[in-house]
């Protein structure tokens, strides 16, 4: 079946709400999900599903402390996707500030990264807006760090994360990778994000330099 732009954006709402903190009301929302999967097309549908599965049958703090476990104590899963492009360093902060403009001109404005906000590189943020907000710019904002996720779901997938087939269904809504988004995904793997630039001048808010995030 081919992709449209209502199934990109469905799938994209759920996606992003599963790479939210696995709540109680994420958990309430779980037949919802499973009626909106049942819209999309196999390659995105089958990965949520599987996900859901899981979701369902975990004990809710065990599912929890996974989410924790996983995203906020290991680096290499960041959810943060400007993390990957450039690591902890201050060109973080312009790359962030990017993301919030983007935002900003579709009519969404975020919290500044403090707080239960999260930053506006959340890879659930950037989900949320390409669902509601602005789906090409949000599918620009996704393949631009393409490298990232797919790492990401590279490494999951590793691991036998559960999280892994979220990205799964992320990576059916992109185009395929190409043969330089395969380089930078390879060279990434090798050599982790840029290390700080000894020197370098801050252009960016404080609120959006690194401080200890990724979690």
């Amino acid at each position: 079946m081919t992709l449209t732009d209502t199934h990109r954006m469905t799938a994209w709402q759920v996606q992003s709400l599963l790479m939210c903190y696995p709540d109680e009301l994420l958990l309430e929302r779980v037949p919802l999900l499973r009626a909106a999967v049942g819209t999309l097309p196999a390659s995105l549908a089958e990965p949520l599903s599987a996900f859901l599965d899981h979701a369902e049958t975990t004990p809710p703090n065990e599912l929890a402390a996974d989410y924790v476990a996983t995203f906020d104590h290991r680096r290499r899963f960041s959810p943060y996707l400007t993390y990957f492009a450039y690591g902890d360093t201050r060109k973080r902060g312009m790359a962030l500030l990017r993301f919030k403009h983007a935002y900003r001109a579709a009519g969404l404005e975020l919290h500044d990264g403090s707080g239960d906000a999260e930053l506006p590189d959340h890879l659930a943020v950037v989900l949320e807006f390409a669902a509601t907000g602005d789906p090409v710019v949000g599918t620009r904002l996704l393949t631009e760090h393409r490298a990232g996720l797919e790492l990401m779901r590279l490494g999951l997938r590793e691991t036998g994360s559960p999280w892994a087939h979220v990205l799964e269904s992320v990576s059916a809504t992109l185009p395929p990778l190409g043969r330089r988004e395969h380089e930078a995904v390879a060279r990434l793997a090798a050599e982790g994000p840029p290390e700080e630039e000894v020197g370098l001048a801050p252009f960016a808010p404080p609120e959006y330099l690194p401080q200890g995030e990724p979690r």
